[in-house]
C-alpha cells in the first residue's frame, strides 16, 4: 500500500506479472487524475481482475452520500476503462443503526452507482470485512455478503482473511458460486495471536487452512481469480517484493495441487 502506482506498473513489468488487482486509491492519488491513471494501466497491457474502491458510505449521514456517489461513479468510469473484472467495494460504517437499517440505507445510498455499473457493464462486488474494521463495513460474514449482494443483485468479494473460521463455510461457498454471486476470492493469511487489523501473512505462514478453502472453491465450480492481497506490517517488515514473489510461489504450489 506504500507503493505509488509508478512502482506497481515497474513492479509488475519486472516480474513479469500480468494480472492484477488496482487500488482506486492508487490511480486518484496518480499524476493526471483517475481517468489518466486508469489509461495508464490499460497501456500496459495488464488483465485487471478487479479495482477495489475502498472509501465508503457513511450510511448515518445521508449528506456525504452524493460525494461518495460520485467518487464511485469515477471507479466506475475507470473500471471500464482499464476492463476491470469487478469493481469492489465495502458497505460503510453502520454506526447504531441495526444490520438490517443499515442494509437499507446502503441500497438507498448505492443506488445511483449500480445503475451506472450496469450501464458500463461493470459488476460490482461486495467485500465482507473483519468484523475488526466496523470503519469500513458492517457485513463481516460471507453469508451475510451473499444475502446482501443477492438483494443488490451485485457479486461478492470472499476474503478468506474474514471469513476462514465460519460455521457453514463449504455450504456458502456452494450457494454462493451455484448463485453465480462470488465474483473474487481474495487470498492471505493470519497468524493466530494476531491482535491488530490488517496484518496479513504470506500464505502457508499462518493458521488458516487455505488450501482446503481454495480446493472448496473449486470443487463448487468457481473459475474466477484468487486475489493476493498483502498488506499490515508483517508484509510491510518483509518488504513487498519478496512478501509477493513467496505469495505468488505458495499460492501456484496449492492450486497445481488441487487441479493436477
Amino acid at each position: 500500500m506504500s507503493w505509488s502506482l509508478d512502482d506497481d506498473l515497474a513492479f509488475y513489468a519486472a516480474e513479469g506479472i500480468d494480472g492484477v488487482g488496482v487500488s482506486l486509491r492508487k490511480l486518484e492519488d496518480a499524476p493526471g487524475g483517475v481517468d489518466a491513471a486508469a489509461r495508464r494501466v490499460a497501456s500496459a497491457g495488464l488483465r485487471v481482475t478487479n479495482l477495489i474502491g475502498l472509501g465508503p458510505f457513511e450510511l448515518t449521514d445521508p449528506s456525504g452520500w452524493p460525494g461518495h456517489r460520485d467518487r464511485l461513479l469515477a471507479a466506475v468510469d475507470a473500471a471500464a476503462i482499464v476492463d476491470a473484472g469487478c469493481l469492489v467495494i465495502t458497505t460503510g460504517p453502520a454506526g447504531q443503526l441495526t444490520w438490517e437499517a443499515a442494509a437499507d440505507a446502503l441500497a438507498e445510498a448505492i443506488g445511483p452507482v449500480l445503475a451506472a455499473a450496469g450501464t458500463a457493464g461493470i459488476p460490482i462486488a461486495l467485500e465482507h470485512t473483519n468484523s475488526l474494521r466496523a470503519d469500513i463495513g458492517f457485513v463481516h460474514r460471507l453469508r451475510d455478503a451473499l444475502d446482501l449482494a443477492a438483494r443488490l443483485s451485485i457479486g461478492v468479494c470472499m476474503e478468506i482473511n474474514a471469513c476462514w473460521a465460519e460455521r457453514g463455510l463449504a455450504d456458502s461457498i456452494s450457494d454462493g458460486v451455484a448463485e453465480n454471486r462470488i465474483a473474487l476470492a481474495q487470498v492471505s493469511d493470519y497468524v493466530i495471536g494476531t491482535l491488530g487489523t490488517p496484518d496479513r501473512a504470506v500464505p502457508g505462514d499462518g493458521d488458516i487452512p487455505i488450501e482446503r478453502i481454495l480446493g472448496q472453491l473449486l470443487a463448487a465450480g468457481y473459475d474466477g481469480a484468487f486475489d493476493l492481497e498483502l498488506i499490515g506490517p508483517r508484509i510491510e517488515a518483509e518488504g513487498y517484493a519478496a512478501a509477493i514473489r513467496r505469495s505468488v510461489s505458495a499460492l501456484d504450489a496449492m492450486l497445481d495441487r488441487l487441479v493436477l
